[in-house]
């Protein structure tokens, strides 16, 4: 069994004439595209510590299988902004895991992705600390309100956006989490 102990944010654009090309150049921005990246679902494992890239692509290797949650998005039509994000919401007890959500948006400010992202992260966070909270309130309502509880320590986000290319190239952005397994011995 594999269970992140460390975990990076990472991001990246690439324009190209070809869509899987475009998001390659992508991959190589955010420096993810020497792997096989795995797409996985949204915990934030216990006791995982999220570190600086440049220290987390230090501990990965060409052509290794890769966990990470990722967000894209691409566009061919000029002018077209697009965003993609993935929050993050951590408990305050670092034995209980928490959340990552993904979103991919046209038309979306950085701004506005990454606090929509960091929004959903933290509710589904909060739905499972019993945190009560109205789901029609503001964003900046429900952070008051996590903040509070104290049970939510921390929300934050990784965003890229792009404004399409003015000569309708492909766009492609990327925003991911990328996961460092340890191994973990489970005795039999």
């Amino acid at each position: 069994m594999f269970v992140a102990k460390k975990i990076f944010l990472t991001k990246g654009v690439g324009k190209h004439k070809e869509k899987l090309t475009s998001f390659e150049m992508a991959l190589r921005d955010a420096g993810l595209a020497p792997y096989n990246l795995v797409r996985v679902s949204s915990i934030f494992p216990p006791q995982c510590k999220l570190i600086p890239r440049s220290q987390g692509i230090k501990l990965l290797h060409a052509g290794q299988i890769v966990f990470c949650v990722m967000s894209e998005n691409a566009t061919n039509e000029p002018h077209r902004l697009i965003a993609a994000t993935v929050g993050i919401a951590s408990p305050t007890d670092p034995n209980a895991y928490g959340y990552l959500s993904e979103h991919h948006s046209y038309g979306q400010t950085d701004h506005d992705a990454a606090e929509y992202a960091e929004e959903l992260a933290a509710d589904m966070l909060a739905t499972t600390l019993g945190v009560d909270f109205d789901p029609d309130r503001s964003w900046d309502e429900k952070k008051e309100i996590y903040r509070i509880s104290t049970r939510i320590v921390k929300v934050t986000n990784i965003t890229q956006s792009a404004i399409g290319d003015k000569k309708g190239l492909w766009t492609t952005v990327v925003a991911g989490a990328v996961f460092i397994p340890e191994p973990l011995y489970v005795p039999e």
